[in-house]
């Protein structure tokens, strides 16, 4: 049996881990916060960007606060940007992304499909952050998505499930605990290393064909563990680790998909690679 001291203390990291994850960079939420020019349902793809860009969130994000970096950057490049909220819990506003991710998967299919229609175009582009970089790959390889999506750009996705810096590995020695996940907060759960939902996603390979994969992933992350986990296996897949661009990007999880700007000219370059050009840490000027 541990001592309680070396138990309560892990876990009262990962309370304080999963508090870091609902901290907001701004005080501007999804309710207040102006979006700019993005989910601009009148914007019409161009012919260098024909594709419009779907963004997903991560868990405890919304569409908006989890946005407000990437995408005025992709929207001043010229691309069509759309944002949704999925995996919302009843009572619970502004943190979503905690409902079961099969149901999250359904909802960002039904988005994606409204976004073609407006746009006109034949296919999208997915770019998600931690849960938002894994979960359309079940839209993709179980709900027709693969038909629908040119390419997906992970940043820190929970593409292999996480550790948490070791935390999951506690849950054994509380009883009901994961139960308890399970049956309030079922995307957590699902995105423990060696979950049945994850299983399943990354049986029988990693991708689906006729689509690209890039994951970019930050040495420094704290919440998708080990770091590696997120990288995909795969034909058309190009994994990152953004430290081998810029040795100086010291961005862990969270900021990584907020305020990143050598993530963000990764992204750039995925969903342009006709015209993508080198990563430096002098992008962060870009």
């Amino acid at each position: 049996m541990l001592p309680w001291k070396r138990v309560l203390r892990p876990l009262a990291a990962l309370l304080l881990t999963a508090a870091a994850l609902a901290a907001p960079v701004t005080a501007a939420h999804a309710s207040d916060a102006p979006t700019s020019g993005w989910n601009d349902y009148t914007c019409k793809p161009s012919a260098a960007h024909p594709r419009p860009v779907v963004l997903v969130h991560g868990t405890l994000g919304n569409s908006v606060d989890n946005w407000l970096g990437l995408a005025p950057y992709l929207e001043h490049r010229g691309y069509c940007v759309y944002s949704l909220d999925y995996g919302q819990l009843p009572g619970v506003p502004l943190f979503h992304a905690l409902g079961p991710i099969d149901k999250s998967a359904q909802q960002l299919s039904v988005f994606v499909d409204q976004v073609l229609a407006a746009t006109g175009a034949d296919k999208a582009d997915l770019v998600g952050h931690s849960q938002g970089g894994m979960m359309p790959r079940y839209y993709l390889k179980f709900l027709g998505g693969a038909d629908k999506v040119n390419a997906l750009v992970g940043i820190a996705p929970s593409n292999h499930g996480t550790t948490l810096s070791g935390l999951t590995h506690l849950l054994p020695y509380f009883p009901g605990a994961e139960d308890l996940l399970n049956a309030t907060t079922p995307a957590l759960a699902q995105q423990v290393v060696g979950s049945d939902f994850l299983n399943r996603l990354n049986e029988g390979g990693d991708t689906v064909p006729g689509v690209r994969y890039t994951v970019l992933a930050t040495q420094y992350d704290e919440v998708v563990t080990p770091y590696r986990s997120q990288f995909l296996s795969g034909s058309d897949v190009r994994n990152v680790v953004l430290q081998d661009l810029c040795p100086l990007d010291l961005s862990e999880h969270v900021f990584v998909g907020l305020t990143d700007r050598i993530a963000f000219h990764e992204v750039a370059n995925a969903l342009d690679p006709a015209h993508a050009t080198p990563t430096t840490c002098a992008s962060v000027f870009g």
